[in-house]
């Protein structure tokens, strides 16, 4: 199995979890809120950031699949050369963002939060955050992964 199928399926499996979770962690919420009638503060923190690492599990899987967003007017008008020279420059530019936001700036924030605590879940904030670092990773090696297949696909048309 190539590292393309097991990040694949790897990200499939931790977005279908932290779904499932959040899904059962607000119909927890839902129950002790409306049938308990004493609401359970800690199913709703944790949905919350259950949401944000989703996200960011659901980005890193439009990355893989190439779907980030692109201007196909500007595109279409170039010839298959040109076309794969945008997309090159495309993925370089996601691996950039990548590397500076999500891992250099999640990294920091990551630090910087684990001196927190949640006040539900009394839990170091930084835990939560850490997945802005491992997205970056899983973008930067899916971004990789494109521009690799982008050049043999180039030498593939010759």
């Amino acid at each position: 199995m190539n590292c393309r199928k097991i990040l694949n399926k790897s990200l499939d499996v931790l977005a279908g979890v932290s779904l499932l979770a959040m899904v059962v962690f607000t119909v927890w919420q839902v129950f002790t809120r409306y049938i308990l009638k004493q609401p359970s503060s800690w199913s709703e923190e944790l949905v919350s950031y259950l949401f944000a690492w989703s996200s960011l599990f659901g980005a890193a899987i439009v990355s893989g699949e190439r779907g980030h967003m692109n201007m196909p007017v500007l595109v279409d008008k170039l010839g298959n050369k040109g076309k794969k020279i945008l997309n090159v420059i495309s993925e370089f530019v996601a691996l950039i963002f990548a590397l500076l936001i999500l891992v250099f700036g999640g990294v920091q924030i990551t630090q910087l939060a684990m001196g927190q605590q949640t006040s539900a879940l009394h839990v170091a904030i930084g835990v939560f955050y850490v997945i802005l670092p491992v997205a970056g990773v899983l973008i930067i090696l899916y971004s990789i992964l494109n521009i690799v297949d982008i050049i043999k696909k180039e030498k593939g048309d010759k």
